[in-house]
């Protein structure tokens, strides 16, 4: 029996969404259209792929298994669009990028500007996820460049280190800190209020790990959902955070926030660039990885 793949297309979108009216939205049909595509492919291939409620649908056993392979198949149909559009060459054709939150932010505009004015025929994409769900979508060929905070652990991928980032203690420009004509003492970090990213963040990893290893343990935290609002925080005075220099240079410039030196701890975290080998990688992929390795 031979698969209609039309049909497979649109019972794998269900099942990757998780609903037959996002489903038709990714697929641009209508959902009736979706739900009589996904009844006729049950019809096809003998058995129930899924189980309808209230609150969405689940896979079946079957259903698990032959969306399996249909991620797989797609992912083969993307790698030979991909090698389509690499000997189409430089003139045209498209870049997708995936990057963690702040290098999306604050490090990839400066090398996506020299790109694009070597490059203006190409059409970028970005998108900002966190590190597993870049890593996912490397897999998946949807992105062409994944640069990430932190190395993943998947069989399938190699993590290779990009640049270092430098992280800095960050205050007010009205904090008692800023007086300091030498490094402050790391000790003197327990009697503030310190801002931390969301539990999962890798900044906060490295953070609370350089924290740790210097005997800091500050004895009020806060956790807050992005590096722009903990600068916010901080330059407002609610209390101070470590954070990429990347992301702070305007507001340093402006003298909203200081970067205060602390004595005898550095704080650096490695950024990483995932591949996958063996892929092969189209012309405007080979050009953005030379442009950023510079």
């Amino acid at each position: 029996m031979a698969l209609n793949l039309h049909l497979l297309r649109f019972f794998s979108a269900v099942a990757q969404t998780g609903s037959f009216s996002r489903a038709a939205d990714e697929l641009n049909v209508s959902q009736p259209a979706i739900s009589r595509g996904v009844r006729d492919f049950e019809l096809q291939v003998g058995c129930r792929l899924l189980d309808r409620g209230p609150r969405g649908v689940r896979l079946t056993r079957e259903g698990d298994a032959l969306f399996r392979h249909a991620k797989t198949l797609f992912a083969m149909e993307r790698a030979a669009e991909d090698e389509l559009r690499a000997l189409r060459g430089l003139g045209s054709g498209a870049l997708r990028i995936g990057a963690s939150t702040t290098i999306a932010t604050y490090m990839l505009p400066t090398y996506l500007g020299a790109f694009n004015r070597a490059y203006p025929g190409i059409e970028l994409s970005i998108t900002s996820e966190n590190t597993r769900s870049i890593a996912g979508l490397l897999i998946e060929h949807k992105i062409d460049v994944a640069l990430v905070e932190g190395p993943v652990d998947v069989p399938c991928i190699v993590s290779e280190a990009w640049i270092a980032d430098e992280m800095v203690l960050i205050t007010s420009a009205g904090h008692a800190f800023v007086h300091d004509d030498v490094p402050i003492d790391p000790v003197r970090l327990d009697g503030e209020t310190f801002i931390f990213r969301e539990p999962g963040s890798g900044s906060r990893e490295v953070v609370a790990e350089a924290l740790k290893a210097n005997g800091v343990n500050p004895i009020r935290r806060l956790d807050v959902g992005s590096t722009e609002a903990i600068k916010q925080l901080v330059a407002s005075g609610v209390g101070v955070a470590i954070t990429s220099v990347a992301t702070i240079r305007d507001q340093v410039a402006l003298g909203t926030l200081v970067a205060v030196p602390i004595r005898q701890m550095r704080v650096e975290r490695t950024l990483w660039r995932l591949s996958v080998p063996g892929r092969l990688a189209n012309p405007a992929t080979i050009a953005f990885e030379r442009l950023i390795k510079i």
